[in-house]
């Protein structure tokens, strides 16, 4: 028989209380609408904060150097920043799904060859030959990497080395050099501008507006984040995990590609010396921008303004004068350090929260 007095009975409905800690005051609870705000503020931080950082760089250098802050310098800047910018927008798609692409700066110098070899037969074939090749070594890539379960970073070293290897074999260990006809169309591609502003500018921010909402208003950019949030997790949901990696590093080396063509048309000459370090470059871009090198956050806003700080740190170094192009690494390098332990403490925070 079980059986309970009343007493008994009304102590067990009455609500129990938790006992104050041992220095007298209760935990306090962090309101919901606090814990909101403190995310949303990490997030913006992580996601917009470069941009803060680019606009006071633009604001203090217009007024410490009066040639920064003029149009034909902001031309200058804009133009030798789309060709990365073009590289490492691929490079954030790879990286957002958790992988990486060391071959892009080799991909990149491999396409301005091939379209400058291919433009005497015009122009669609100069813009054909060098997309076919480097998007194929970026299909190579992500098959190596999805299908057969080898690392991103050992695969795209050994494509790195083979894609340098190519060029070299192509143009006889660079004593060859590929011209690019100067009266034709597709020197016009990489010379040509609109109001001032050249049409690898152009290409590169439609080339941005059209990543922005494949990530942010689609399927497959969702699946992107999922993918590199957690592979096991996405595969469990029934996503095309080994689909999306294969695309992506097949985009990357498309764009690396492009990236190339275009820059060889600008020149009008493949030139052989071109990328190296490039995909250092674009890594920093990327990570500077705000999109976690462990994959599953990031934008291509934050990585296009990463690249103009870059781009800027260049150009200010140029303007003063007695510094080398090599304090460039130093101040990107310091840059890069920064960012990846505000990342750290941001997600850190954003857990904790």
């Amino acid at each position: 028989m079980n059986e309970t007095t009343p007493a008994l009975r009304a102590s067990a409905r009455a609500p129990k209380k938790t006992p104050a800690p041992a220095g007298g005051d209760a935990p306090r609870k962090v309101p919901a609408a606090e814990t909101t705000f403190t995310q949303r503020l990490a997030e913006l931080v992580q996601r917009q904060g470069v941009l803060a950082v680019l606009l006071a760089v633009v604001l203090v250098a217009s007024f410490v150097y009066p040639t920064f802050a003029t149009l034909d310098n902001a031309r200058g800047v804009t133009v030798q920043a789309s060709f990365l910018a073009v590289v490492a927008l691929g490079m954030t798609l790879v990286i957002i799904t958790g992988g990486i692409d060391l071959s892009v700066g080799s991909v990149f110098a491999l396409g301005g060859v091939l379209a400058a070899w291919a433009s005497q037969w015009g122009f669609l074939t100069a813009l054909l030959v060098p997309l076919v090749v480097c998007g194929a070594i970026g299909l190579l890539n992500g098959f190596l990497i999805a299908r057969a379960g080898m690392a991103p970073f050992i695969v795209t070293l050994a494509t790195l080395l083979a894609a340098r290897g190519l060029l070299l074999a192509f143009t006889d260990e660079g004593a060859t050099t590929y011209l690019v006809p100067k009266d034709s169309a597709f020197a016009e591609l990489g010379q040509g501008s609109v109001w001032g502003f050249g049409y690898p500018i152009l290409i590169a921010l439609v080339l941005f507006g059209g990543g922005g909402l494949l990530l942010q208003r689609t399927s497959f950019g969702q699946t992107l984040f999922a993918v590199g949030g957690s592979s096991d997790a996405a595969t469990l949901m029934g996503l095309p995990v080994a689909r999306i990696k294969i695309l992506v590093y097949t985009l990357s080396g498309l764009l690396a590609g492009l990236a190339g063509a275009l820059n060889a048309a600008r020149l009008t000459s493949g030139v052989t010396i071109v990328g190296v370090g490039m995909e250092l470059d674009a890594i920093s871009a990327v990570v500077i921008g705000g999109t976690l090198l462990i994959g599953g956050a990031g934008s291509v806003s934050g990585t296009l303004w990463g690249v103009l700080l870059l781009a800027v740190i260049q150009n200010l170094i140029n303007q003063i004068g007695s510094l080398n192009s090599s304090y460039q690494s130093v101040v990107s390098g310091g840059f890069l350090i920064v960012v990846v332990v505000a990342q750290r403490y941001l997600a850190r925070s954003r857990r904790t929260t």
